[in-house]
């Protein structure tokens, strides 16, 4: 989907009831803020987004007709999503779509009023956003991404697609909290496995880079990609530098494998954004965030790309194949 597509479809909404979007100027439409990390021309993210707001569309709330949707990108720049959430906040909207930790902090640093429902959150009780999954507390709850096990089944997953593996990176965000509980997890799972790994703080293409060529030079090296590394560099740079550097990986949804990735496992995000959504229209109708408990995902997928495992000389299990969701050849 090019940007051009996502406005359009976006805003058909708007053109498509000019009149009652006119006989509704004198009232005050309710707001609803959007808030993410990534770029506004993320493929991805423009696919969860759209999701969202058909969903918000299939609850009754049409941008440009009965609601008003504010979409701010905030493109991994740590200063640009505080400014947003000022911004955002400043607008006095009935409710907040806040995409990944990155977002979610920033966001409450600036209120503790306006409610906020999360996505793409590891650990929002680790990262002080809710007091409890079950009774969030306060002005946010929404969607979990991950929980900390998931690093081990990361690894186990690269060990099964690559046995010769021996040397693992995980390209972690130091401002994710989840990062280090699922680095332990790998950590503890490790030695049974014959592997080693190591955490690689990422800013950075330049950190994934000197990251990829010191694995690269020993042999037997492998990468482990959360989704917050495409925050600070793009999906498609991480799979170049991958398939240049021939390092097996596996990602953390399906987006990288689309692009080329070798392998992904993790929730279904779109289903999470349009689950998001029926939250944002119980917030709207009077429920309050701190009464709707935080909830864990529902939908895992499995995704192999057998032209880049053919590509890195790597058999795919028949085991594992069987196992997919998806299979890209």
């Amino acid at each position: 989907m090019t940007r051009r597509e996502f406005i359009t479809l976006l805003g058909g909404a708007a053109v498509a009831w000019p009149l009652a979007a006119s006989a509704q100027q004198g009232e005050r439409m309710p707001r609803i803020g959007v808030l993410t990390s990534y770029a506004s021309d993320d493929p991805a993210e423009q696919t969860y987004i759209l999701a969202f707001t058909q969903a918000l569309a299939q609850s009754g709330w049409i941008d440009g007709r009965n609601a008003r949707i504010d979409i701010r990108w905030g493109a991994g720049d740590p200063e640009r999503i505080r400014r947003y959430a000022a911004e955002l906040v400043a607008l006095a909207p009935g409710v907040i779509l806040a995409v990944a930790s990155a977002t979610t902090g920033p966001l409450l640093q600036a209120t503790r009023t306006v409610p906020v429902v999360f996505v793409q959150v590891a650990e929002p009780v680790g990262a002080g956003f809710v007091e409890s999954l079950a009774r969030p507390g306060g002005n946010a709850t929404g969607f979990m991404l991950f929980e900390y096990g998931i690093g081990a089944k990361w690894l186990e997953l690269l060990k099964e697609i690559a046995p010769g593996v021996k040397h693992v990176a995980f390209l972690q965000t130091p401002a994710v909290a989840a990062g280090p509980g699922q680095f332990g997890a790998m950590q503890t799972l490790a030695p049974s496995l014959g592997v080693e790994v190591r955490p690689i703080n990422v800013r950075g293409a330049d950190d994934i880079e000197h990251a990829m060529t010191a694995l690269a030079r020993p042999a037997n090296g492998g990468l482990i990609v959360p989704g917050a590394a495409a925050q600070r560099v793009p999906r498609d740079v991480i799979i170049k530098l991958a398939a240049q550097h021939r390092l097996p990986a596996v990602y953390s949804g399906r987006d990288f494998v689309t692009l080329g990735g070798l392998m992904s496992f993790g929730p279904d995000r779109v289903d999470q954004y349009r689950r998001a959504a029926a939250y944002v229209d119980r917030i709207l109708k009077g429920e309050k965030p701190a009464d709707l408990p935080v909830q864990a995902p529902t939908k895992y997928e499995l995704v192999v790309n057998l032209k880049t495992a053919k590509a890195l000389g790597l058999e795919v299990p028949p085991t594992l194949l069987a196992r997919a969701d998806k299979v890209i050849e």
